[in-house]
Parts: C-alpha cells; structure tokens; sequence
C-alpha cells in the first residue's frame, strides 16, 4: 500500500503548505481517491506533465512542478550541452499557471541556471521562438493546451525550439526516481533569484521580434490591400493568450475590420463562456456567431488558451459553419503554393509536413504540384525535427506543416503550431480567394473538385476507472494479436504498426520499416487509399480513432465514412 505510504508523508512533510493538507485530510475516507492520487507520479514524457490540478503525486500542483523541474535541472547541469542563456519560460492563461511558472524559474535558479521568465501570459508558439532568441538550452510553458477547466501542464522544449527529444525527456523520468519530491528539490524565493541576478524578464520586445518573423510569412499583401476595406474579421482567443498578438498581427497586415468577442477577451481561467476552450468545436463559437449574424461577418477565427491551434468558422450563404483541422490544413497548403508560385517565391524543392493521422488530401495536392511531402508522428516536434533536419543537410526548405488537430506553422522562427501565424494567414487567403470570386466555403469545395472528395473523422473513446491504462494496453495487444480484416466493407490491405516499426502487406506477407520512432499507433491502409487509424491518448484515458477515406464523389465519401466509423467504433467499444 505503498500509495496510503506517500498520502501520509504529505500529510506529515513540513514543506506541504497547510492548504494543502485541508485538501488533503478532506479525502482521508475515500481510499479510492487516495489512490488515485498517489499511486505514481503524473507521467513525464516528451508532452512533460499534464493533469488535474489537485494535491498528490498524479495531480499539478506546485510540489509536483518543482519536483520535475529540479529533474529537468538536473539533466541540464550533467548533459553536458552549452546551457547557454538558460531556461526560457511561458505560461497561459489557467488558473495556477503565473505560480507554476515562477515556482519552477525558482527551483531553476537555485539551481545555479540563469532564466528568462515572461512578465505576463504569451502564445506558446512565442515560448519556441524565444528560448532561440535568448540561445537558451531550454524552454518551459505552464500549459495544457485545449483541456478544460481542471487540467493544467508543463511542457518542455530543448534548445532547437522544438519539445524535449524522448531521450531526454527519459532521462528526466529515470532521474525522478531518484529523488525525494521535498527533501532533493532545491529552492530559493523569487526575490533572491533576482538578487543574484539569475531572472531577466522579457516583455514587449520579445513580442516585437516575434511578431516581425510571423508577418514575414505574410504572402498576399496585394489581396489583403484590396479587399480589407469591405472584409470583416471576428476574433476570439477563448479567453486566453492570443488575446493581444492575434489582433495586433491582423492590424499588421492591413485587416481593418477586425472584431473581438468581448466575454472571451477577458483572461480567465475558468473559461467561463465555453464548455471546452477548444477551437476544434463550433460549441465555442455560439457567441461569436450570433454577432456575425448581427454584424454581417465574414469570417471567424478562434484560437485556444495557449494560442498554438487555431479554428475558424465560414460563411456559407445565409449559414456559419467550421471546418475541420485537415480543412483549413488542405486550404493553406494549396495556397502556400499557389500564392507562392505566382509571387516566384516557391522554393523549387518545397517540402511540407503533416502527421501520419491528418488528412491524406495534402498527399494529393503536394503530388500534383511537385512540393515533396514527409509524414510523421503525431506530436508537433517531429514537424520541428524535420525542419531541422531540412535546414541541416539544404536539400529541402520548409514550406508548410500542420496535424489535424488544428495545428499550424508556416516558416521556421518557431518548432511548434502556431495560431498567431496561422490566424494571419486564413486572413490573408479569404482576401486572396475574394479575388478570385469565392469565400473559403466556395474554395474548400473548389479543392474537393479539383483533387477528389477526401473525409475524415476523429471520434475518442474514453475508457473509464483507474485500470484505464491496462484496459487500453489490453485493446492494442488484442489487435496486434488479432488484426481487424475489414472496416466498412473495406478490406485491410496492410497494417503499419508503429510500435514495432514494421509495415506488414498482408496480400503478400511482405514487410518493410515504418521509418518513424516507435509509437504505440496501428495504421491500417484500406483498399482505394483509405484509412483507419488507432492510437491511445498520451495524456488521457481515451483511445482515438481515426478515419480517412476518399471518393469519387461526395456522396460516395460520405458514406465511405460512415461506413468505417460504425466498424471502427465497434471495434473500440471496451
């Protein structure tokens, strides 16, 4: 009963702050919530933390923040790299997120490392461009992303811009065991760490900085110039950090129109006006859509609290509608192109990138415009790798990345999805596509006609009770063990499972190398270059499903769709 072991030494530590231990004697008759809290540490991988925030070992709070980062301090000070201008740190707009923030540049700077720490909440994708700019050997964001109210995290990024490389974000797991979370953690106040002068604060010219290298991926100037007198944009940052580069970006570039929603510009952690702060879903946009019919706008644009992803709703007649991340992701890679190609700016070896999981629509547009396409896996830093590998060897120049989630990066300023960019350049292709007589409705269709009918879905199962993990475990091993024939009525014709790194043709039994890390993922290649796709969440309890299919027509996609969905969902169903 190791777990009731660790509950009452937090009870009993003199370092736990009396709050906490209310919290703590507040559960001391549920067993059940006891050890769920401290059985085992959160999980720290290459994502860093994410969890409730709550006392105990597996929730974010300010001894699980400093326990991970004196492991992270420690990897710094024995890796033996230049650490350079040390650690840069970022946090959005959660509750708790300013004092996560200053609780790990306090253990860092006892620590011996110099940090740079923002004055006040900034988009993530800033975090990456920062901690290059300040040549620090590392970066963290007080964030957790999209998740809702409860959840907060701590990701951290090595000195390419990009998260933390698996090896050593393996390193620091392996390191925490090693350590006691109060009595190895050094710490010192705020105050002292600025004393000794090993806290420089960044601020407004950071900002300036960052957003010059976002408005250099600018690309339709011309269009922007011209339409933007009539062009009426709705911003809204769900209450969080795009609140003020968004609209300072879009004024940049010459958007006159330019209106916010004014109940989610307020910075508030409870995100108060939405179930879930994710622009994914139109739920989000209520608001923002009633004051489009109102205000006769033309486009929305959302972007979520740590301002990496960005969604948009459109107007189709009379209607507002999202589109879906592999939409707005298919919409900005012809463009890039196109736009690129009429201007003479696109590099002849193009390359763009897109996780395994997103849309098989951009193999069709990269192949007929001859922009060279790598696939990866799910997790924006392997998008970040292979700009690095492409500024390394100059056998290719980065056009465009993004991951169906509503990821997005344009240029190499930064390692990871940006909505501060991606925002801007919606902008700019709604202007570019009035130009040509379309909204971006009118254009998505237009793409469809053009390079075929493509449909996907993402649907998560959530596997309940503290046996979760096992469940999930047991589902991948069953599948491996016993592979599904068919989803749909479409017979599997070869199964990629990345954990292995095996690529297995069951028509000929062939096999080859998936060529990409191990990752517990099982891609199945369905006849007529359709999809279903496998993976369980690294940070919830929930299996994901996705599927991608491609037609002829729009109706045969669709029913293509709905087809593997009811097969896959059943196949999921523990």
């Amino acid at each position: 009963m190791a777990y009731k072991e660790n509950y009452e030494k937090w009870l009993a530590s003199p370092v736990v702050d009396e709050a906490t231990k209310a919290e703590l004697r507040g559960i001391a008759a549920d067993e059940l919530e006891i050890e769920g809290r401290f059985t085992a540490m959160l999980d720290f991988g290459t994502a860093g933390l994410r969890g409730i925030m709550r006392a105990g070992l597996n929730g974010m709070n300010v001894y699980t923040v400093r326990y991970a980062t004196q492991g992270l301090a420690d990897l710094i000070n024995t890796c033996g790299e230049d650490i350079g201008g040390g650690v840069t740190i970022a946090y959005d707009s959660r509750n708790n997120s300013p004092l996560f923030a200053e609780q790990a540049a306090c253990v860092l700077a006892a620590n011996g490392i110099h940090v740079n720490i923002f004055d006040e909440l900034r988009p993530t994708p800033e975090l990456s461009f920062a901690l290059r700019e300040t040549g620090s050997i590392a970066g963290i964001n007080i964030t957790a992303s999209h998740n809702t109210k409860e959840y907060n995290g701590y990701k951290v990024y090595w000195s390419d811009g990009a998260q933390l490389p698996p090896e050593h974000a393996a390193q620091v797991s392996a390191q925490l065991k090693n350590i006691d979370i109060f009595d190895d953690v050094k710490l010192i106040t705020m105050e002292d760490a600025k004393d000794r002068g090993l806290i420089t604060v960044l601020g407004s010219a950071m900002d300036e900085k960052y957003l010059k290298n976002v408005v250099a991926q600018s690309i339709a100037e011309d269009a922007v110039e011209k339409y933007a007198d009539d062009f009426t944009i709705i911003y809204t940052p769900f209450h969080g950090t795009g609140y003020k580069l968004v609209p300072e970006v879009l004024d940049w570039i010459g958007m006159k129109h330019v209106l916010t929603v004014p109940e989610q510009m307020v910075i508030d952690g409870d995100f108060p006006t939405v179930k879930s702060p994710n622009p994914e879903y139109v739920e989000g946009f209520a608001i923002a859509i009633d004051m489009a019919r109102k205000n006769n706008v033309d486009l929305i644009i959302g972007t979520d609290p740590d301002g990496d992803r960005c969604g948009i709703v459109v107007r189709n007649g009379d209607e507002y509608m999202t589109l879906t991340g592999n939409q707005i992701g298919v919409l900005l890679l012809d463009f890039l192109i196109r736009a690129r190609r009429e201007a003479g700016t696109l590099a002849p070896n193009s390359a763009a990138c897109k996780s395994i999981v997103s849309t098989t629509m951009a193999n069709k547009i990269c192949d007929v415009n001859g922009v060279k396409l790598f696939e990866v896996l799910t997790g924006f830093k392997f998008i970040g790798e292979k700009i690095k590998e492409f500024e390394a060897s100059g056998e290719y120049t980065y056009l465009f990345g993004f991951e169906e989630s509503n990821g997005y990066l344009a240029g190499t300023y930064a390692r990871d999805k940006d909505a501060v960019v991606a925002s801007m350049l919606v902008a700019e292709m709604a202007c570019w596509y009035r130009g040509q007589g379309m909204d971006l409705y009118q254009a998505m269709q237009a793409l469809y006609e053009k390079y075929g009918w493509f449909s996907e879905k993402v649907l998560s199962f959530t596997v309940a009770g503290f046996d979760g993990p096992q469940k999930m475990a047991k589902l991948m091993t069953d599948l491996r063990e016993n592979p599904p024939a068919e989803f749909g009525g479409l017979k599997v014709e070869r199964v990629r499972d990345y954990k292995t790194g095996v690529i297995t043709d069951l028509r000929t039994g062939s096999t080859l190398p998936t060529g990409l890390p191990a990752s517990n993922v099982l891609f199945y290649d369905l006849e007529d270059g359709c999809s279903a796709i496998i993976r369980p969440s690294g940070t919830e309890p929930k299996v994901k499903l996705y599927v991608m299919v491609r037609a002829d027509d729009q109706a045969a996609s669709k029913a293509r769709l709905d087809a593997v969905v009811e097969s896959g969902s059943a196949l999921l169903a523990i």
